[in-house]
């Protein structure tokens, strides 16, 4: 069985301008994190990658389309956001919505984020592997909490 990666989209993989409204696909400048590229191309393959993102408001067409624009869509096999979920990153049902979808045990499921709160913790809380994408980590971090600094770290 192959691994699954579920990577966060807004500073994980895509850098999140944060004084840009709107959808991310429709934006002037999008770009993806460094690294990203040759992350994406080292996982997929051994692994299936998937976007797991608390962006409420772009459908998963629209997500692919920005991905599209930095070059790593062919590298994502799918995309899951409120609107295919059916709940916002963050609930409780958002992960366990995808555990269903995904049809594999949690175990085989790797969460890749930069967001402690949003990425990590629910993570860990449905059984999910999870992997902090930051520069500074809190100094109380579960031994169960892979960190990375740079997202080629996955790579090793």
């Amino acid at each position: 069985m192959k691994e699954i990666y579920l990577f966060d989209w807004g500073d994980t993989l895509m850098i999140d301008f944060p004084d840009v409204q709107g959808k991310m696909y429709t934006w002037e400048k999008v770009e993806a994190v460094s690294g990203a590229q040759e992350t994406l191309q080292h996982l997929s393959k051994k692994a299936k990658i998937y976007i797991a993102t608390g962006a409420a408001d772009s459908m998963a067409s629209e997500i692919k389309l920005a991905f599209e624009r930095v070059g790593l869509s062919q590298y994502i096999t799918g995309y899951f956001c409120k609107a295919n979920v059916g709940a916002s990153k963050g609930e409780a049902e958002f992960l366990p919505a995808i555990i269903d979808t995904l049809k594999v045990p949690v175990s085989a499921i790797s969460m890749v984020g930069d967001n402690f709160e949003k990425d990590i913790q629910p993570a860990l809380l449905v059984g999910i592997n999870p992997i902090w994408f930051t520069a500074n980590p809190h100094s109380i971090v579960s031994d169960k909490v892979r960190i990375i600094k740079c997202l080629t770290e996955l790579c090793n």
